[in-house]
């Protein structure tokens, strides 16, 4: 349940303001239709993260365990540094509108959530608490927090929401999760 809950907020916290965020938005404005650019999202993220989860499961088998936690405590880390980078979208990566709102939005969401910050918390994640289920499912429950308002409420929830003071959190929480891991917390426990 741990892994489940931990993916779900950290993701949820990671997304906000983050590129693949800044596309549902710019997807929502410039198409209008919230059903089919909100399942797009739903099974590109599916897709993607599924796969980011296998990756850190399998590197759980090439790495022995004091490999495996400093590479985790360092990417933790690494991604709390990289949170208080703030993301932006080219509106020239959209697709051709000949595959329709539903392929337009799967495509470019796929493709910009490759080597996202919510795709290597994810591989992270999955290696931290080899749960890959668990940790798809709360990786993929984060995005959907994130970008179903984004895609309902568009630009009008931007500008209310502290981007800057969100970032500083799930930087915090990244870098938490970090040094505990680096420090070996929870090992006794199986985390």
């Amino acid at each position: 349940m741990d892994a489940f809950l931990v993916s779900t907020g950290l993701v949820a916290l990671a997304e906000m303001g983050d590129r693949t965020q800044l596309l549902a938005f710019l997807l929502a404005a410039r198409y209008q239709r919230p059903a089919p650019i909100i399942l797009a999202i739903l099974l590109a993220t599916l897709a993607n993260h599924a796969a980011a989860g296998a990756l850190g499961t399998w590197l759980t088998t090439l790495l022995g365990p004091e490999a495996l936690r400093w590479v985790l405590g360092i990417s933790f880390i690494a991604m709390a540094a990289w949170m208080l980078k703030p993301d932006e979208i080219d509106d020239t990566k959209a697709v051709a509108t000949r595959f329709g709102v539903f392929g337009t939005t799967f495509i470019t969401f796929f493709l910009a959530e490759i080597g996202d910050k919510t795709q290597i918390a994810t591989v992270a994640l999955a290696a931290q608490y080899q749960s890959l289920l668990w940790v798809v499912v709360g990786t993929t429950l984060g995005m959907m927090i994130a970008n179903v308002p984004a895609v309902y409420v568009g630009d009008k929830l931007a500008g209310r929401l502290p981007i800057s003071l969100i970032h500083k959190v799930a930087a915090c929480i990244f870098a938490a999760l970090g040094i505990a891991v680096l420090l070996g917390v929870g090992e006794s426990m199986g985390l």
